[in-house]
């Protein structure tokens, strides 16, 4: 559990949240929340018998009493929730599962794609992004949102590339593009330039 990952979603909790992890996997976060008695208390759900069957047996093995709950999204929680952390699956899943009447206010959201997407419709359904990370682990960006209920309206630039304030990850943005430009079409191509240059201007404004 020694994950910079791990550590940046908890770093989004306070010790007032009551949180529900949605989508627990192995309960890695919960069992990081626990320990350190980060939260009032949290709760974990995931669609998978076999996923929630290999967190409750994690839970075993740090002698932990945390709930879980086979659900589909908020779909059979039962408990009041304050703050749901959503990770490790697609923007297209998020957007569906914080449709729920269920969902709480406090949001704590890592989309592994379209994160473009992701800002725009968090605004469109009025939700601000508070706050935003841009995390490397083992050579992978993971970007970490926190959000909670209000207006924002995001410049391109800012739900392109999001509000992080990361030059490395911005340098990196560029050399991904780079290492495809040449590969594709010439309007695609015009957009990589593009993005390259507001990217660098991001880099350059300080």
């Amino acid at each position: 559990m020694n994950s910079e990952r791990i550590k940046a979603l908890a770093d989004e909790i306070s010790t007032k949240d009551i949180v529900l992890d949605v989508g627990c996997d192995h309960g890695y976060l919960a069992i990081y929340l626990k320990q350190h008695n980060l939260c009032q208390e949290v709760y974990v759900s995931d669609i998978s018998k076999q996923a929630l069957s290999v967190a409750q047996n994690n839970f075993k093995k740090y002698h932990l009493d945390i709930q879980s709950f086979l659900s589909d999204g908020f779909e059979n929680i039962d408990v009041n929730i304050t703050t749901a952390v959503i990770a490790g699956m697609g923007t297209s899943n998020i957007l569906k599962i914080i449709e729920h009447k269920k969902t709480p206010s406090r949001l704590v959201l890592a989309s592994n794609n379209e994160h473009y997407r992701l800002r725009k419709e968090l605004n469109k359904r009025g939700y601000k992004i508070i706050d935003e990370k841009a995390i490397l682990e083992k050579g992978h960006y993971y970007i970490i949102l926190l959000c909670n209920i209000g207006k924002q309206r995001l410049n391109y630039k800012e739900l392109k590339f999001g509000i992080s304030n990361n030059d490395e990850y911005y340098q990196y943005l560029i050399d991904k593009n780079n290492e495809i430009i040449s590969k594709v079409p010439a309007l695609k191509k015009l957009h990589l330039k593009l993005d390259n240059l507001l990217l660098k201007g991001l880099i350059e404004r300080k």
